[in-house]
This record gives C-alpha cells, structure tokens and sequence, in this order.
C-alpha cells in the first residue's frame, strides 16, 4: 500500500483524485462499482470515501408518545474501503469523523483499517446533526479534529488509548485534513481559520485536501495566507461542477461559499439544467486548467457518485 503523500511527492505530473459518496444502506454495491468504473480510465492513484454519522429521528407511537430512532443510512467507512479494494487497483483514502463516535470506537475503526492494510484516512470534525445550532461531541469523543488527527499520530507511534499496552503496534498512517479557502463557517475569520488548520498539521497531518470553490482567486489567496502562516504540507484544491440549477442555492449555504459574479451570468442564461450542466463543465474544465497552470500537485474532485461530468472536465483539462 502507498501513502498519499508520497503519491502526492512522487508524482512528475499532476494528477486527479475523486470523492465518492457511500449508497444507502439496503442498495446493491454495484452503485459504487458503477459510478468508480467509468473514472479508472484516468488512472487515479487513490479515492476518498466520505463517512455519514447516525442521524436521530423522533417517531410518533401509536400513543401519542415519541421515541427516540438511530437511522445508519449508509455503510461505514471500513466496510466501503474493503469492497473497493477488492474490486479496483486504487488506494482507498476513508474518512473518519469525531461526530457521533467516541475515541475509542475511531480507535477501533482505526485498528480495523490496519488489518485491512489500509495507510490512508482523513480526519474531520464533522457537521452538526440536523435540529442542532452546534457541534456537540460525543461524551467520550473529539470535539475538535485537531483532537482526532493527535490520536492517529499518537496510534502511529504506538500509543493507543489504554495505556497499559506494552509494545503496542504502530500503525502507519497517512493523515489528510481538509480546509476551507473562504473559511470554514463557525470560523470568526479566515487568519483564526488559518491557525485552526495549523494546529491540525502540528498535530501530525501530512497533506490538505480544500472545500470546493469556484473562484481560483481565492484558493491562490488562501494558499498565500497558509505559507505566510508556516504551513508547508501540500495542499490540494478541491473541485466540484455546479450541474442543476438547485446547486445555486444548495451549494452557498450548505458550504458557506460565494459563486462568481460571470458564473451566475452566464447560469442566467440558461434554459434548464441540461444547459447548466454544460456551464458547469465549462466553468470547472477553466479552474482546472488555471490550477494546473498555477502547479496545482493535484485536484481533488467531489463527484458525487456522478462520474460524466467529471470524466469530460478530465478530457479537456489533462
């Protein structure tokens, strides 16, 4: 197995990445399979797998009463990494997040994903669950993902969290964080956003992976602020085309992002999705070939589990 990286500093030319979301629970793993396939050709050296906590759901009883419901909607993080590697020559790079889960049940996926020989996570904080204004941890877990990126470092230097281990495994993990170039939404600015992504690369992460954005400008700003700050580690532009015309409304306040003035105009323009599909495509075939440009490493695309956007962006940008 390779760590990203030394993908990421081995590699003489830039490359792609992709992001997949899991399929709902009780759907067949030829979706994943379906929407990984048609992105091979481009020969991706690892994807990402995003994790889905619990959701909670309050049910009326037949009483009038309610009770308390834990919805798993889509198959975990170990379970994915493992049916991807037995299907396709890629490194698989899953996600763990501090909401919903305890130290010690990150400390168990994390043991899990060793056996697996699996390298490669990243660490994330993870959002609030819907009904909630703020994060709230779990009792026993990370409120923070600095906390969380601390405790796969400490599991690579095998310190493990019951500290009467003796001569403990050391695993071998590669930590990737990510970063917002416009700030992460809770962040009062983006200099106090900064030193929060500092204190994850102090804590042990070797690589950033950003929040998608539509303006280079602000990326090119963003990486600026970071050097200046002394963050060193690679960082890897994160892209996503903009395909229906619900994106525009769904994706700034979801994400806490602006889209260009010349974008929107040219949305405007549109007759239907169809049309703002090929705007899409348009507008982030130029990002890519501008970051590129600029020695982007890599980009790092989230697909959704929609792989014909992204394959034509591919086409015209590599």
């Amino acid at each position: 197995m390779t760590k990203v990286i030394d993908i990421i500093n081995k590699k003489k030319a830039p490359f792609a990445s992709f992001e997949l979301v899991p399929p709902l629970k009780g759907s067949d793993i030829s979706k994943l399979y379906n929407a990984i396939e048609p992105l091979m050709e481009f020969a991706p050296p690892f994807i990402n797998i995003t994790y889905h906590r619990d959701e909670i759901e309050y049910r009326q009883k037949p009483d009038g009463t309610f009770e308390k419901a834990i919805l798993t909607k889509r198959p975990g993080s170990v379970a994915i990494a493992a049916a991807i590697m037995k299907r396709f020559p890629v490194e698989v790079v899953p996600h763990l997040i501090c909401g919903g889960a305890s130290k010690y049940q990150l400390e168990n996926d994390l043991i899990d994903l060793n056996f697996l020989d699996i390298q490669n996570v990243v660490a994330l904080r993870g959002d609030a669950i819907p009904g909630q204004k703020y994060f709230v941890p779990e009792p026993d877990g990370h409120r923070y993902s600095c906390e969380l990126v601390k405790q796969i470092h400490n599991m690579n230097r095998g310190i493990y969290l019951d500290e009467t281990l003796t001569n403990a495994v050391h695993t071998n993990f590669c930590i990737g964080v990510a970063a917002y170039p416009e700030k992460h939404y809770e962040a009062p600015n983006i200099d106090i956003d900064i030193e929060n992504l500092k204190q994850k690369v102090e804590a042990g992460a070797d690589y950033i992976v950003t929040q998608m954005f539509f303006d280079n400008k602000k990326f090119y700003g963003f990486v600026e602020k970071c050097r200046a700050a002394g963050i060193s580690v690679p960082i890897i532009p994160g892209l996503k085309p903009i395909s229906t015309r619900t994106h525009i409304e769904m994706l700034p306040r979801a994400f806490s992002i602006d889209l260009p003035q010349d974008l929107m105009n040219e949305i405007r323009k549109c007759k239907d999705n169809q049309e703002i599909y090929q705007i899409g495509i348009e507008w982030c075939t130029s990002q890519s070939k501008d970051l590129l440009a600029h020695g982007a490493p890599a980009i790092h695309y989230y697909t959704m589990g929609k792989a014909d956007n992204i394959r034509e962006i591919l086409k015209r940008a590599f």
